[in-house]
């Protein structure tokens, strides 16, 4: 194996990792949303998408004969769930949640951006492509994100202001 295709598959696994993070990330944001319809369906959504692409890095993986990282999917799942831990201590959750998961999306772009050239370099085009799939649903998601943060901060706001409302979740 070339040092390029070494590089290639440690970033697969990699991704692996990161979508399990991203998994288990949005379970807990969406299991905690109770005010936010919207977004909390668009969560779910999401939820699927990502199983969705976590079977399509594996196929990668697996066409290479190799392993993913169990470590490093642990360490993704452990810290999704300190995220999530730390995000339900603050006052306004899912404004801090869903600037986080805007955040998340574009680490997730940048990467798969990455690993297209990575598969390309190393004449994977089933793995560029699927790359490149799993990117397009990213930006979808980002571009979500992004344009529903002002209505999530606005619902918020006015939850908070109305005396006896919960606005947190």
């Amino acid at each position: 194996m070339t040092t390029h295709e070494e590089n290639y598959l440690a970033w697969v696994k990699d991704a692996h990792a990161m979508e399990k993070q991203a998994e288990s990330m949005l379970e807990k944001q969406a299991e905690r949303l109770e005010h936010y319809p919207d977004l909390k369906a668009r969560i779910v959504q999401h939820i699927e998408e990502t199983r969705q692409q976590q079977a399509l890095v594996q196929s990668v993986i697996d066409r290479y004969d190799t392993s993913n990282s169990v470590f490093k999917d642990t360490m993704g799942k452990l810290t999704a769930f300190g995220q999530a831990m730390g995000g339900m201590m603050a006052d306004d959750e899912v404004v801090k949640g869903a600037i986080s998961s805007y955040v998340f999306e574009n680490l997730e772009i940048a990467s798969y951006t990455s690993l297209i050239a990575a598969a390309e370099l190393v004449g994977d085009t089933e793995g560029a492509r699927i790359f490149a799939q799993i990117r397009e649903q990213e930006v979808a998601m980002a571009d979500w994100a992004l344009n529903h943060l002002p209505d999530v901060t606005e619902q918020f706001m006015t939850r908070d202001a109305a005396p006896g409302v919960e606005a947190k979740k």
